[in-house]
């Protein structure tokens, strides 16, 4: 299925000039005067960035933390724009942030995590760009929901905003991990199925929340085609208010755009084009056994579960569970698959017999519906 959103595309509104890929970078928060104004003028110096970002009202976590330097930053970024020339971007979670930015001639805005997450929250931001000629970006919302993300973003393209752009940021949590936030890329990629013509902006530094990573994670975006990127840079990241160790100094960012391999989306040379064609039909027709094999494979499961209510026995046989996990993840382990690929295939075709089985014993019971919102 694929969603009609009306957007224009990202060179239209945002001017790269040759640049690649396209870079909005800048300091979390901005802290004084002269801290934004300094770095802006770092970041123009490299001659990579196409905006630049600060962050001027700072939803925090807890009360008492610093929640941003307020209205009087936006007379800072107008300062930092009249002397570099980089358009700006500024975060907005009310309706007189969306006021009070454009009266300050912010060029871009964006919609945060937390905002995206609230419908209430969006629709309020949407109200107030009705009318309004800007382009927009939107944040994934904190946890893992497709939806809401997707709400959010029409919802902004409906109050007639067409120069859209979504930020995959990464999604919060339980589990540790080297990250802040877990990528989770299919969701992102679920997003670019959904609306192709989307522009999608990676955002290392919310992902990893630590500087050394921030280069492994751009080099991931710019390789599944994503088209730019938002990197948080501080003049002295050391003494930054907020988010220190996801900032880098300019000179830091430089490097890391010069050290990203960039590869194309679209193959122009024949010769590539055809080899490339030669292997996916020969994937196509593995994922065509694949497919089949799975479809028999809930055949027996369903004639298993017609055994299992003939003989009043449950659904669910935890021992077999095990044996088939640790035998397929160690015959997978052999086949070089990772044993993190390998369980969660088996949890997919496993969830799928366990629900068909259900269906058999409970036959006759009326069941609820299921929920297929992607989550």
């Amino acid at each position: 299925m694929k969603l009609n959103l009306n957007i224009q595309p990202l060179n239209t509104w945002i001017n790269k000039e040759g640049k690649q890929p396209l870079l909005i970078a800048g300091p979390c928060s901005a802290e004084t005067e002269d801290q934004l104004v300094a770095t802006a003028h770092l970041l123009a110096k490299t001659g990579k960035v196409s905006a630049l970002r600060a962050g001027i009202w700072k939803p925090r976590t807890r009360p008492g933390e610093f929640e941003g330097i307020g209205s009087i930053g936006l007379e800072w970024l107008k300062r930092a724009k009249a002397e570099t020339g980089l358009p700006t971007a500024v975060e907005v979670a009310t309706a007189k942030h969306v006021e009070e930015a454009l009266a300050a001639g912010v060029d871009i805005l964006w919609v945060g995590a937390r905002s995206t997450a609230n419908p209430f929250t969006v629709q309020e931001i949407a109200d107030a760009l009705k009318g309004v000629d800007v382009p927009v970006m939107v944040k994934n919302p904190v946890n893992p929901d497709l939806s809401l993300w997707v709400g959010a973003l029409e919802r902004i393209n409906n109050a007639g905003i067409t120069k859209l752009a979504a930020i995959h940021r990464g999604f919060s949590s339980y589990e540790k991990s080297a990250f802040r936030n877990e990528p989770m890329w299919d969701v992102a990629i679920s997003l670019k199925t959904l609306v192709p013509e989307l522009p999608i902006i990676n955002d290392p530094s919310h992902i990893t929340g630590n500087r050394d990573l921030i280069g492994y994670i751009s080099q991931k975006a710019i390789d599944l085609d994503m088209q730019g990127l938002m990197i948080e840079s501080h003049i002295d990241p050391t003494v930054a208010w907020t988010d220190a160790k996801q900032q880098v100094t300019p000179a830091a960012l430089s490097d890391i755009i010069d050290n990203l391999a960039l590869r194309k989306a679209e193959v122009k040379n024949t010769e590539v084009k055809d080899k490339l064609a030669e292997l996916r039909a020969q994937i196509d027709k593995i994922d065509d056994l694949i497919i089949q094999k799975v479809a028999e494979r809930m055949t027996i499961a369903e004639q298993i579960g017609k055994y299992k209510k003939d003989n009043n026995i449950t659904i669910l046989q935890v021992n077999r569970w095990e044996e088939i996990l640790k035998k397929t993840t160690d015959y997978g382990k052999a086949l070089k698959l990772s044993p993190e690929f390998t369980e969660k295939l088996l949890e997919l075709v496993h969830t799928e017999s366990i629900r068909r089985q259900g269906l058999i014993l409970n036959e006759g019971i009326e069941q609820p519906k299921e929920n297929l919102t992607h989550a």
